[in-house]
């Protein structure tokens, strides 16, 4: 087995491996620590000799890993005796407690003591398995500020003695939201970058739909998290159209709609159906708009007044200038520029998005569509200064020379 190999069956397992060591010695960071020494030994071990029950080995391997650490500290003699039991392999991989280890794993790793950042950076890491030059790639940052968090965020885990267990009902209703936020920041993230020469991450926004299924099915009860899972399929069913074969944006009434994955828009449909059992929250909301966009066969032919009225439902529920904004362009295609101007205009008065590309981007088209084309220029020109995506901007750059 080679390199591949290994990361193959290390995303696979690693959220099991970790929240099993996790349960066993109380250590969120040992075990985490132990768990990325078994994948090292591992690749230099298994292309010599590739092991019958690879999750068992890494498993056996980063308990042993997990012993010499508590080995050396005194003090833990007696969880020393639990782990020195040396249950066979696949004995340590508890099916009848795995699930409730890998949600108090996502629990743990998105605790509302750590940082945005570092709960980002820990949930790839311990839940997804990713490496930490992976999660420098995907985020464009250097790999120590990447290490820097996680190191950071396991002190502070362990600092503020966070237990390792499924929070109570009550608590963990209200801390869902925030692993749901941290699984909605790595999607968006992979599916429209913030920032490089990439307008698309797939493997990023993959990654996130992976977890996303994960606690669905961890969370079956749950309606947002289903709603969060469909938004997320349901965006990612049009990736394949989004980017031509160089990796130029493509924009929506450009895309050609037969290269949309189908399958991933029914897996989305499914999961709306499923969070629409009770009242759409905010990532409900959101997938019922990509479900709409899903089942359109053209731009012209989108249901663009029930668009707007979703949004209109989600800024209620959730306020935020950028939903008013995306609002905007609904009542824009649904009505005409000159309403949609005024929404926009009133957000520029408000100051609500300061230095962001996405309003004067906006305000940009609705002025070209009325005709005032000095002016749409001015404004696009503006967003290509602010956009810090390379493909975004040159988009921008080559409308606002058309208006010249």
């Amino acid at each position: 087995m080679g390199t591949a190999d290994v990361e193959a069956v290390w995303r696979i397992e690693s959220a099991r491996i970790v929240a099993a060591l996790t349960r066993f010695t109380g250590d969120f960071g040992l075990a985490e620590d132990a768990a990325q020494e078994a994948v090292a030994e591992a690749l230099v071990s298994w292309p010599r000799a590739s092991p019958a029950n690879p999750a068992g080995w890494l498993m056996a391997t980063a308990r042993r890993r997990a012993i010499d650490a508590i080995r050396r500290r005194v003090a833990l003699q007696e969880r020393y005796a639990l782990l020195a039991a040396d249950p066979a392999p696949d004995q340590e991989i508890d099916s009848d407690r795995i699930d409730d280890d890998v949600l108090a794993l996502m629990f743990v790793s998105c605790h509302p003591v750590l940082s945005r950042e570092a709960r980002v950076a820990l949930t790839l890491r311990v839940v997804g398995g990713l490496s930490s030059e992976e999660i420098a790639r995907a985020f464009l940052v250097p790999v120590p500020t990447v290490q820097a968090r996680i190191t950071r965020g396991k002190k502070t885990i362990a600092a503020a003695g966070v237990p390792f267990e499924l929070p109570p009902a009550g608590e963990r209703r209200e801390r869902l939201g925030g692993v749901l936020s941290v699984l909605y920041v790595i999607f968006t993230e992979g599916s429209t970058a913030t920032s490089g020469d990439r307008l698309l991450r797939p493997d990023v926004a993959y990654e996130a739909i992976r977890l996303a299924r994960t606690l669905a099915a961890l969370q079956p009860d749950e309606p947002e998290v289903h709603g969060l899972l469909a938004l997320c399929e349901l965006t990612a069913a049009r990736f394949p159209a989004r980017t031509d074969p160089d990796g130029a944006p493509i924009l929506l009434e450009d895309q050609d709609r037969r290269l949309w994955d189908v399958p991933a828009i029914r897996r989305g449909l499914a999961a709306l159906a499923r969070a629409s059992r009770q009242c759409l929250g905010p990532y409900g909301l959101q997938a019922a708009i990509a479900a709409t966009h899903a089942s359109a066969p053209s731009v012209e032919e989108t249901d663009w007044a029930r668009i707007a009225r979703l949004y209109g439902a989600l800024g209620r529920v959730a306020p935020s200038p950028v939903v008013d904004l995306n609002r905007a362009v609904a009542v824009a295609m649904a009505s005409g520029p000159a309403p949609a101007l005024a929404i926009v205009d009133e957000l520029i008065a408000s100051n609500r998005l300061p230095g962001s590309h996405l309003v004067p981007t906006v305000r940009g088209e609705l002025l070209t569509r009325l005709g005032r084309l000095p002016e749409a220029r001015a404004e696009l020109e503006l967003a290509a200064r602010l956009c810090a995506n390379q493909r975004e901007r040159s988009v921008l750059l080559r409308k606002a020379a058309t208006l010249s």
